[in-house]
């Protein structure tokens, strides 16, 4: 059930993450865009409702939260880093369109096959594109596509917004804070003149549950699971900056304070987008919530606009 984030008791600081310095080691920037995609895409039987990935394909194909079914939008992921959890929100939306139809019609005929729903195609894009990485997702989906050049989210090519005749959803996924007031302006005013909406998606929040003890829950969940990533990334040194030199937990633990403390709350983001001077961004909706994932703490928030 989604609710309302908790009223934030400190003002929103424009502080600087240690990930963000051009002087932070290209390695262990890599681990941590690593940890930050296992943290969207991780489920746990028992411990988790749902992976945050999860919970973000199910709102947006929530028939009551946008005006038009997932199949009607290209969603475009203009921060996407490494990847993060586009690639598995794709698979969730679209895994879900076609059981949805076939539990319909168990025994398809040619007219029902002709009218199943059309594959939500996603796009990732990002001011430093990761290449090589986004072509392994995409080569695993015939839905998900990627731009090779750097892609402005506060200037974006009308190649990139024209998706003929579909509507345009932009996604920010855990990127949203990381711009300042002036930046992020220029971004909500791009998103009004050019595109049909938009979904900004934390893991984290200016509140001590949601702030404080989620990064600490976030290093400790690091430290334990530093083998079995090691294993899956197939690289070792993730161990020696883990447990060794233990730079890599304490960098998420800190930007993971940083961010709490830079994360907007739902009314400062309508705020900016109202006063941003975008072309009829008064006939804009916007809605807004907070999803468990993880007893106590645990939450994604949320907050979606599209054009009325």
């Amino acid at each position: 059930m989604s609710h309302k984030p908790s009223k934030p008791l400190i003002p929103r600081l424009q502080v600087f993450e240690i990930a963000d310095q051009l002087w932070f080691p290209s390695l262990l920037r890599k681990y941590m865009q690593a940890a930050l995609t296992a943290a969207w895409t991780t489920y746990i039987p028992h411990l988790q409702q749902s992976s945050p990935a999860g919970i973000v394909a199910r709102l947006l194909s929530q028939p009551n939260l946008l005006p038009h079914s997932p199949s009607k939008y290209v969603f475009i992921d203009f921060c996407a880093g490494a990847g993060g959890p586009t690639p598995q929100i794709e698979k969730h939306i679209n895994s879900s369109l076609t059981h949805h139809h076939s539990r319909k019609s168990p025994q398809v005929s040619y007219a029902q096959a002709a009218a199943r729903p059309e594959p939500v195609k996603f796009i990732l894009t990002d001011l430093h594109p990761h290449e090589e990485l986004w072509s392994a997702f995409a080569s695993a989906s015939p839905n998900l596509t990627f731009i090779p050049e750097s892609v402005d989210a506060s200037n974006a090519p009308a190649s990139l917004t024209q998706q003929q005749g579909k509507k345009v959803f932009r996604l920010f996924n855990l990127a949203f804070h990381h711009f300042d007031d002036t930046l992020a302006r220029k971004i909500l005013k791009n998103t009004v003149d050019t595109s049909d909406g938009f979904g900004i998606f934390e893991l984290q929040d200016r509140t001590i549950g949601g702030g404080f003890v989620t990064c600490c829950l976030f290093g400790v969940a690091t430290m334990l699971l530093a083998p079995y990533y090691a294993f899956v990334w197939k690289s070792p040194l993730a161990l020696v900056f883990t447990y060794l030199f233990p730079a890599l937990p304490f960098v998420l633990v800190w930007d993971g304070w940083m961010s709490s403390l830079r994360t907007r709350t739902a009314e400062e983001v309508e705020q900016m987008l109202r006063g941003c001077g975008g072309d009829g961004v008064e006939d804009w909706v916007v809605k807004s919530g907070s999803e468990s994932f993880m007893w106590p703490v645990g939450k994604v928030n949320w907050v979606v606009g599209y054009k009325k």
